[in-house]
């Protein structure tokens, strides 16, 4: 009789307690399933950031290079060409 009582007690104890661990097991892969999409979406935010301000500063020194060169040849002064030069840098 004790053994029965015994039984019919630990056996449920034992699975509640094996279904809790379970469900927080689970509940941590599904946390970090999340926060690694989470930091890949802030990653690839970054590198698209960092492709556009690479983009503009090639285009800023393009446009130097295209200024510093009509500067040389004569088409534009040494005060036009600072003139357009700090517009660009201030934009």
């Amino acid at each position: 009789m004790e053994k029965i009582i015994f039984f019919g007690l630990v056996i449920p104890i034992m699975a509640y307690v094996l279904y809790l661990g379970g469900m927080a097991i689970m509940n941590g892969f599904k946390s970090k399933e999340a926060n690694r999409a989470e930091k890949e979406e802030a990653e690839s935010e970054s590198r698209e950031t960092s492709n556009t301000s690479d983009e503009q500063s090639i285009n800023l020194s393009d446009e130097l290079t295209k200024l510093n060169d009509l500067k040389e040849k004569g088409i534009i002064s040494q005060e036009e060409f600072e003139k357009a030069k700090n517009k660009l840098l201030n934009n």
